[in-house]
């Protein structure tokens, strides 16, 4: 199915209400992992860190807490809702938030930062899927992807507020504001989820088809409607029939459900070993490890921002024209060249040019995993999972997302220091060559196929057999 008749106004509004309100979590998670980059060069002298405790206040909102979020997210949206599990996230920004702002110690400041990993991991298992359910087939490309835009503007939001709030505030409890900031957007996402029902496959598996009928008229035309409700409704009436309890304890019931979900921690592991978020994390502190300046080091990290946004766009364009499975292959052949020139770079004497390559490969690396690989990832976790265990499977490959992106965030400044950024920055290089040979294999493509199709396909292949090509003639999505 693909959708043929136009949409009214009334169902387009409808979409945008929702992508813009339940995105607020994606903006918030950008914030929230972007800010500590600027607050990093403050914080230090009020809050007594050293090397091992500054690596702590970092990764602990990745592990223990992005990655528990994950799975509590995932939990969550099953056991409340993908609308009810949105609640709980925006609850735990806003208290997140408002504890690190006000933390008079490191063990308060980690305690803060736990609770924002909680948050930020289950929005980032929850929106997606929420996002998925909730599109027409046609726009399910491109909804889904806001969310990424939203994260890479909040991290955006989160250079552009350290480095202004750096020129206006002349106090070295500044880092206090940045983290401060969050709690409007927080308060945004939990008044906004007010006016937005729950997906419609949820409704479906808890037998309330009426309100899964409802639910595809505020976003379908009436046609549309009544044929993906007569899916979903068959669908949900089979998966209901089947023993998912033993599935969803340990999976061992469904082999065709533990290959997907292999592939969906595949996939979430080779995202965060693209290095991303050493560039989001520790661009200030690499840039001043190179002789800039604090103050320049944040104004320069805006651009990174900046290139973040402006990739992300051009991805979203590019989702609706070409298939997934070459846009992800494009972008680690350009992850991993990205990597060789920041390698190679620090191997050059100390000057401004040296600084301004550095930072030039930082931006390479950013644009193309935020064009060709950010985007895709999210969007393929929330296709591939079969109905009735999605929340709990996008939970299980969030927690592997956040897991190795903690492992990688924690790890970073002791192997810069150990190896040499050189040395660091080739074993990126090397990853991100495995990568691509891991997607090449086993990345799937979904495109202009509904999640119903999707699921139908990965019942009936075996583990080497995924489906390479879209449907001839599709249109967006």
């Amino acid at each position: 199915m693909t959708g043929g008749a136009k949409r009214s106004r009334a169902n387009n509004r409808f979409l945008v209400k929702l992508t813009v309100i339940s995105t607020l979590g994606g903006l918030l998670f950008g914030y929230d992992t972007g800010v500590i980059s600027g607050a990093l060069l403050y914080m230090g002298d009020d809050l007594d860190l050293t090397p091992l405790s500054e690596a702590v206040v970092v990764s602990s909102l990745l592990f223990p807490g992005a990655a528990l979020g994950a799975l509590l997210g995932g939990k969550l949206a099953d056991a409340l809702g993908r609308r009810g599990a949105l609640f709980v996230c925006a609850a735990l920004f806003l208290f997140g938030a408002l504890i690190t702002a006000v933390a008079p110690n490191v063990v308060i400041m980690v305690a803060g930062r736990v609770l924002l990993g909680f948050g930020v991991g289950a929005a980032a298992a929850v929106v997606p899927l929420y996002l998925a359910e909730m599109a027409p087939v046609d726009a399910r490309g491109r909804m889904v992807t806001i969310n990424e835009l939203m994260i890479v503007t909040g991290q955006f939001l989160a250079f552009a507020t350290n480095a202004i709030l750096d020129a206006v505030i002349q106090d070295p409890n500044v880092w206090r504001w940045m983290l401060g900031v969050a709690t409007l957007p927080a308060i945004a996402l939990f008044a906004g989820l007010f006016a937005l029902p729950d997906s419609p496959r949820w409704y479906a598996v808890r037998n309330r088809l009426d309100d899964t009928r409802r639910v595809l008229d505020l976003s379908r035309p009436p046609a549309e409607a009544a044929e993906e409700y007569n899916i979903v409704a068959e669908h949900a009436r089979r998966d209901l029939g089947e023993d998912k309890g033993a599935a969803m304890r340990d999976l061992r019931a469904y082999s065709w459900m533990r290959r997907i979900l292999w592939v969906g921690c595949g996939l979430a592991t080779v995202q965060q070993a693209t290095g991303i978020n050493t560039v989001n994390y520790y661009a200030p502190t690499i840039l001043e490890s190179t002789g800039l300046g604090a103050s320049a080091s944040l104004i320069l990290t805006v651009t990174v921002g900046v290139i973040a946004i402006i990739g992300t766009i051009i991805g979203i364009i590019l989702l609706g024209f070409i298939n997934r499975r070459p846009l992800i292959i494009t972008g680690f052949v350009g992850v991993a060249a990205g990597h060789a020139i920041l390698a190679f770079s620090f191997l050059l004497p100390e000057s401004g040019f040296r600084s301004y390559l550095i930072l030039a490969a930082m931006l390479l690396v950013v644009f193309f995993v935020q064009t060709f690989i950010g985007t895709l990832v999210w969007l393929l976790l929330s296709e591939i999972f079969p109905m009735t265990i999605r929340g709990f499977a996008m939970g299980i490959a969030v927690f592997v997302l956040w897991t190795v992106n903690a492992a990688i965030s924690f790890a970073f400044p002791p192997l810069v220091a150990t190896l040499g950024a050189t040395l660091t920055f080739g074993l990126f290089a090397l990853i991100n060559t495995g990568s691509l040979v891991f997607v090449t294999k086993f990345a799937p493509e979904t495109r202009g196929r509904t999640l119903e199709e999707l699921e139908d396909d990965f019942r009936t292949h075996d583990a080497g057999h995924f489906v390479h090509e879209a449907p001839v003639g599709v249109r967006g999505g």
